[in-house]
């Protein structure tokens, strides 16, 4: 990554603000994800399976039409270790989340799934020195009560419950820590490349998950195809590549409460799209998310 002071101040901030708009963007397309998945016919763990794999050609092409002059290709075991770590966070990501929801509610697995910013935000100080000002812990953690006030009417706490919002939480530690590797990875791979090798980890995780669950794992009709690939070139190859573009440029703290915008767009797109009712409660959550999205960035200029 270019040193920081020898970038004029107005092209940075330009930068900044195209990634801004990139890391936005993307939280709505993987905002989809949660539509694609209800209306999938296979199974979750072979959802995230054929999420990755569609996405997995698409990327590749991307990857292999990048000019060579000045991008920086995988080269070393030590290199493809990191990329694999950002597959493995994701693939653990994807199978913990779709196993919390059989042990808990959906509202339960969601919510405390979107807690990755509390585990990300320590992480980034601790790693990369990253600064934490008193400004953005009051956006993040409005943020994230505006997550729960979204949830708050679907969310309930039952000691039956417990296995399943522990697993709830894991989700959080495992996406908190692809952010991690991906904005660590993208000072120096481009984000097709992170995309390419990162997702085929995920995909060669995922299959044999898929198969020693007894999941059915091909869909019965060209509907049910269209869904999958709906969700690995919208939600994958579009929004998650998006987030990753964004994450060379902004700070992993911020980009991971920005993410909260995902909840907020997934309540309102399934209002919309599948008839799902959006009470006030809901509408009001949303807009604290916002309200903490924006505190945040300014805390973290």
């Amino acid at each position: 990554m270019p040193d920081a002071s020898a970038i004029p101040a107005d092209d940075a901030s330009r930068t900044q603000r195209i990634a801004l708009i990139a890391l936005l963007a993307g939280a709505l397309g993987i905002a989809f994800a949660p539509i694609f998945v209800r209306l999938s016919e296979v199974g979750p763990v072979a959802t995230g399976f054929w999420r990755v794999a569609l996405a997995a050609p698409v990327l590749a092409l991307w990857m292999g039409s990048e000019p060579r002059q000045g991008r920086r290709s995988p080269s070393s075991l030590a290199d493809y270790a990191r990329l694999s770590l950002a597959g493995l966070c994701f693939a653990g990501d994807l199978a913990v989340w779709h196993t919390s929801i059989r042990y808990t509610s959906v509202a339960n697995a969601t919510l405390l799934a979107n807690f990755a910013p509390l585990f990300v935000a320590p992480a980034a100080w601790f790693l990369f020195k990253e600064r934490i000002t008193g400004r953005f812990v009051v956006g993040m953690l409005m943020a994230l009560a505006g997550a729960v006030v979204l949830m708050g009417q679907s969310f309930q706490l039952s000691p039956d419950h417990l296995f399943g919002d522990a697993l709830g939480l894991l989700t959080a530690v495992f996406y908190a820590g692809y952010i991690l590797s991906v904005g660590h990875l993208r000072a120096e791979f481009s984000t097709a490349t992170i995309m390419t090798w990162s997702g085929v980890i995920t995909a060669l995780v995922l299959l044999p998950l898929g198969l020693l669950d007894g999941e059915a794992m091909l869909p019965a009709t060209v509907a049910g195809w269209l869904v999958l690939c709906g969700l690995a070139l919208f939600s994958h190859a579009g929004g998650q590549s998006l987030i990753a573009y964004a994450l060379a440029h902004l700070p992993a703290s911020f980009s991971s409460v920005s993410l909260l915008l995902q909840p907020a767009a997934a309540a309102i797109l399934a209002w919309i799209l599948l008839d799902e009712p959006l009470g006030t409660l809901q509408a009001v959550g949303a807009a604290v998310i916002l309200m903490g999205i924006l505190l945040a960035r300014r805390g973290s200029r």
